[in-house]
């Protein structure tokens, strides 16, 4: 018993004294080494995609949609038929202007061969019984001439038959005449005009009835068709888009403070949450020319090419992107969240000894977790990561090396 009542003093102050030990013991803090690795400097952003040629499909009339002959995915050549818009006024106007250029041909026609055919045969039938009549005429005179010359018949006689087939032969040339002023030069330049208006207004018909057909404007693959059977459209109205697929245009909002980062040619990877863990390679082909604003960022347009030779990525789809801006060998890196800033600059808590330092650093590239440094640390020295502890120059603390390291 007494053994007890002396050994639970004992316990107490050693509880006590382990507390007030602990109470000033340096706190735990986690490190990390600086190490060397191949650095991939990148840059991460979004974008959006566009075909690498591409044109719309616009209505040239107005009109209610006959049919449409593709589906979105489609791959057309220049010129094929897209869909059909209806117009019943084009047909009556058509059979019209066909009816006007036949009766102008057949006019034309009639005056080349010397005048309308009816009166044509009423002139060459008057001049027919003219010209027998005349025969006839020329037969008698020559018959009471000779009867003259044996005293058989008189003068008289044979001055009548003269003048009877003199008349005969002034009724031919007046037919002749009348005949050869039926076509007039004025009649047939007329007529030709008539033809040419005709023609034209068939032609204009014609050309109508042709945009009534919307045809693809170049050879690709047809995508974002809007346009249904049954819907009206006006002059002008989009209807879908035509385009080549197989190479992208991707056109990236780089952050303007990023801008300095990015040079032509660089690798880009594309990415988009529609097909995950799928990934489309191409390279930087154009810097922007200027800054503009999306949303609440100040950017500017970065043109980049990928192959999409699959035709999976969709024009006008969100994506996101990584740039590879550079690639450091053996290059000095810490994790980015080491890096502190003030005033003063960048800088880390260093460990010396047991105790922590403020050390001022430059820095170079950086790739997602990790940051190049080009001044101020050496390979194996140790750096703070970010804690709960509060700590400052010249503390002491009890170092916990972090087991995950770079990467």
């Amino acid at each position: 018993m007494k053994k007890l009542l002396w050994t639970l003093p004992l316990v107490a102050a050693v509880v006590v004294g382990w507390g007030l030990l602990r109470k000033h013991s340096p706190p735990k803090v986690n490190f990390t080494q600086v190490k060397r690795i191949n650095l991939i400097s990148t840059l991460p952003t979004n974008g959006k995609v566009e075909p690498f040629e591409w044109q719309g499909i616009r209505a040239e009339r107005a009109g209610v949609v006959r049919s449409v002959a593709v589906r979105d995915g489609q791959r057309v050549g220049k010129g094929e038929v897209i869909a059909s818009i209806s117009d019943p006024s084009l047909d009556a106007d058509i059979q019209g202007t066909e009816a006007r250029v036949a009766e102008a041909r057949a006019n034309l026609s009639a005056l080349d061969l010397g005048g309308k055919p009816a009166e044509l045969a009423d002139l060459d039938n008057s001049l027919k019984q003219a010209r027998l009549e005349l025969q006839q005429n020329q037969k008698e005179y020559g018959s009471l001439d000779r009867l003259a010359q044996k005293q058989a018949a008189t003068r008289v006689e044979v001055d009548a038959a003269r003048q009877k087939m003199q008349q005969v032969e002034t009724t031919i040339e007046g037919l002749e005449r009348r005949r050869q002023s039926l076509v007039a030069k004025s009649d047939v330049a007329a007529a030709q005009a008539r033809l040419q208006d005709a023609q034209a207004a068939l032609n204009l018909a014609r050309e109508r009835a042709a945009q009534s057909v919307v045809r693809a404007p170049i050879a690709g693959t047809v995508y974002g068709l809007t346009v249904r059977a049954g819907g009206y459209v006006n002059p002008g109205d989009l209807l879908g888009n035509v385009g080549q697929l197989d190479r992208l245009r991707v056109r990236l909002y780089v952050d303007e403070p990023e801008l300095g980062r990015v040079a032509e040619g660089q690798p880009v990877s594309i990415t988009w949450e529609a097909l995950p863990g799928r990934k489309w390679e191409g390279s930087v082909e154009r810097k922007p020319t200027s800054i503009q604003p999306l949303g609440s960022r100040q950017v500017g347009e970065v043109i980049c090419w990928i192959d999409n030779s699959g035709h999976e990525l969709i024009p006008g789809t969100n994506v996101d992107a990584t740039l590879r801006t550079a690639v450091v060998e053996n290059a000095l890196v810490i994790p980015k969240e080491v890096l502190r800033r003030d005033a003063q600059g960048s800088f880390v808590f260093r460990l010396h000894d047991d105790m922590v330092e403020r050390c001022a650093v430059k820095t170079g590239n950086s790739s997602v977790s990790d940051v190049q440094v080009t001044e101020g640390l050496r390979e194996g020295d140790r750096v703070a990561l970010p804690s709960d502890v509060s700590f400052k120059p010249g503390d002491r603390v009890t170092p916990v090396m972090a087991s995950n390291g770079l990467g």
